[in-house]
């Protein structure tokens, strides 16, 4: 986290980009004016300091104020957050369940047309800029079908208040299926290939010789094999939905944490850059931590290893 919240600050104060300039717009102000703002922003503070400061106020835990919100950084994380939250768990339960699902089907129709189609499906998907398939589908089923918001989170002229569950759901959904039907194709592959080694080993050939046959065969020997890998590979992909999170919530202007990163780092406002920066590395982290749990229970050999060790 240190690591990256450094080189997170260095690349800011390398950006040709101005805070005052981008802050006053085609605004005129006099030179004193500027001057307070550029004290403000700490545009002349060096980038050593810019950093110490702002770490020895982390260890108080405080994140400091966004200069472009105006308001403290924890606050606008929290509202963030939750709204990315509930965009990025949506897709990864879709991509997940769909994943697992086709690359089931897969795996038993190994080398029909059933599986090829499958194969040429994740291909596709796995050949396809996140942003351009958000970009389609907001065309085709908000422009032209209409069925759904085109982007935003909530209503337009709606007050908080008034804004019902339903009306969240019906801004969610699009974003949410453009951002999970990416992550499908990884658990696919992966547990078709995974489901075709295991049924070709030596016990599910002796279940077989006993009898067992069909989806019931797979259902008891093949399944239960190869849902935690895929489990496994599902929360280490939690890097990859935070940053396609961050660019369907571009093209949807969908009030995420994604989106308020672009914001801040297109107009320098370091403190709200930092604090999310470490929030999306701790939620990274987090992601691969559970994976290594899991993958301890899938693979005791793991453990015994360590133990050794």
């Amino acid at each position: 986290m240190a690591v990256v919240s450094i080189a997170s600050l260095w690349l800011v104060d390398q950006s040709p980009i101005d805070p005052v300039s981008i802050y006053i717009g085609a605004m005129s102000i006099t030179p004193e004016q500027k001057a307070i703002l550029e004290e403000y922003w700490g545009v002349n503070t060096p980038a050593h300091e810019k950093y110490l400061n702002w770490l020895g106020n982390v260890l108080k835990g405080d994140l400091g104020d966004s200069l472009i919100y105006r308001m403290p950084v924890s606050d606008v994380i929290k509202e963030r957050f939750t709204a990315s939250l509930a965009l990025m768990a949506s897709a990864w339960l879709l991509s997940g369940v769909l994943g697992f699902v086709l690359g089931i089907v897969a795996g038993m129709k190994n080398g029909t047309w059933v599986d090829k189609i499958i194969k040429t499906y994740c291909y596709i998907l796995l050949a396809t800029p996140t942003f351009w398939l958000a970009l389609v589908m907001m065309l085709v089923f908000s422009v032209h079908l209409g069925w759904f918001p085109v982007g935003l989170g909530v209503p337009i002229g709606v007050a908080a208040e008034e804004v019902t569950v339903l009306d969240r759901l019906k801004h969610l959904i699009l974003p949410a299926i453009a951002l999970g039907l990416l992550g499908v194709a990884p658990i696919a592959m992966f547990t078709r290939e995974k489901l075709i080694e295991v049924m070709s080993s030596d016990y599910v050939l002796f279940a077989k010789a006993r009898g067992e046959k069909g989806f019931g065969l797979v259902l008891r020997h093949g399944v239960r094999n190869v849902a935690l890998p895929a489990i496994t590979l599902q929360f280490l992909g939690f890097s990859e939905l935070f940053g396609g999170a961050l660019l369907v919530e571009q093209v949807f202007s969908y009030p995420g944490l994604g989106r308020a990163a672009v914001e801040a780092g297109i107009r320098s406002d370091v403190p709200l850059l930092l604090g999310i920066v470490l929030i999306s590395t701790l939620f990274v982290f987090v992601g691969n931590l559970i994976a290594d749990i899991i993958y301890q229970f899938v693979d005791p050999r793991i453990r015994q290893q360590e133990m050794e060790a």
